[in-house]
């Protein structure tokens, strides 16, 4: 007996992650067990409400090659943390609308939190006789996921990092007069994406002189130093900072202006750093500054995404088909590197419950010994990320996105 697909977006949005979307319907409507695809809008939460979509029916092929290159999460998304308690009738109500609508196969693309919604639903699957197939789809521009190399949106992010701090530099450099200007960029705890601000140099010694990420501690003594030498080899001095710089004590820096709240999951809502840093140069150097917070750009720049980001966010997505009609469940789609030159990578599939609550940090050893910048071997690691152009639809000079009617 055939078995529907269903699948969900969850989490923060990226550049890319429609385009796991596209690969799991293209693939999905590719194979005779699988009779619809359908779509939770808003995840898991606007499920349980019955918001769904048919997405065999509802897109067309010519907008499903839209729907590939359309950035933010056509089917909407959310932050909806599961009961730890798998007895809780939530379950019981939740797998009981799967059985109404036939369905077979569940997918939900997203990063930590989405992979702790699939481990939640498999166990509780195993434990109660369903044979429902439950596969996460890696995504987030944080680069944080463990048991994979890279995540399918942080190779679009860390190219649009670089290159909009690359403008930055050249926009800072016009002037005479000493400055300093603070790019602040996302990053909880890892610092991955910070540390892709160095690949907008042109050569050694150019700007980005400091980057600051929050593996290590942030002392502001320290930080006067930096800024001072680095001020004494230019007149303009960019400084990348990580929204997430605490000191030593655990600290956030954003949390010295009283500012950080809560988000729904108890995340410290972290923004400000960048003020704060901009202030205090001021203050303290008596020269020009200004802070810069790229904010959801990061995440949301359709223009500037990577054809390898693209290409992979795809196939994440047609392996996680692949996998649960091969009768796999539990698992995440991760990727495997094979060779940096030329770069090859794989899909492999590797157990949800060792990936969720768990979080990949900037690697100590590529950062340098003073904690002002990153080694070459990043560099080696992320430059094949953000290659390659695409060509897209275009509409009197703006891209041609997907947009899919609000509930």
């Amino acid at each position: 007996m055939k078995k529907n697909a269903i699948v969900g977006q969850s989490g923060g949005p990226t550049a890319v992650i429609n385009a796991s979307l596209y690969g799991i319907i293209k693939e999905g409507m590719a194979h005779e067990e699988i009779d619809q695809v359908y779509g939770m809008i808003n995840g898991i939460e606007g499920f349980m409400s019955g918001h769904y979509i048919n997405l065999t029916k509802e897109l067309t092929l010519e907008e499903l090659e839209i729907l590939k290159l359309t950035p933010s999460a056509y089917l909407g998304s959310c932050r909806y943390k599961l009961p730890d308690d798998l007895t809780s009738p939530f379950y019981s109500a939740l797998f009981e609308k799967f059985r109404e609508s036939n369905i077979g196969y569940f997918f939900y693309i997203g990063g930590n939190d989405s992979m702790d919604t699939v481990s939640k639903l498999s166990r509780y699957a195993a434990s109660n006789g369903s044979d429902i197939r439950f596969i996460g789809i890696p995504k987030t521009i944080d680069n944080d996921l463990v048991l994979t190399d890279h995540t399918p949106g942080f190779g679009s992010a860390a190219k649009y990092v670089a290159n909009t701090v690359r403008e930055i530099v050249l926009d800072s450099s016009v002037y005479q007069q000493k400055s300093v200007t603070i790019v602040e960029l996302m990053g909880r705890h890892a610092g991955w994406l910070t540390a892709s601000s160095s690949l907008a140099r042109k050569y050694e010694g150019d700007n980005p002189l400091l980057i600051y990420l929050p593996e290590t501690s942030f002392d502001f003594e320290q930080f006067t130093s930096d800024v001072e030498t680095a001020l004494s080899k230019t007149n303009s001095v960019i400084i990348c900072i990580s929204e997430g710089l605490s000191d030593a004590r655990g600290k956030f820096i954003c949390e010295y202006a009283d500012e950080a709240q809560l988000d729904t999951f108890g995340h410290k809502m972290l923004t400000g750093s960048g003020k704060i840093l901009e202030n205090f140069v001021r203050n303290h150097f008596g020269v020009k500054a200004r802070s810069i917070e790229l904010n959801v750009n990061q995440r949301c720049s359709g223009m500037m995404t990577s054809a390898t980001d693209i290409t992979e966010s795809i196939e994440a997505g047609k392996e996680g088909i692949k996998a649960a009609l091969n009768g796999i469940t539990g698992m995440m789609i991760a990727f495997k590197r094979i060779c940096n030159s030329p770069y090859q990578m794989e899909c492999i599939c590797v157990d949800v419950n060792q990936v969720c609550n768990q979080e990949k940090l900037f690697p100590s050893e590529w950062i340098s010994k003073h904690g002002t910048d990153v080694t070459l071997e990043f560099e080696t690691y992320a430059l094949p990320l953000i290659q390659g152009e695409l060509e897209r639809k275009m509409d009197k000079g703006r891209p041609v996105y997907l947009y899919r009617d609000r509930f």
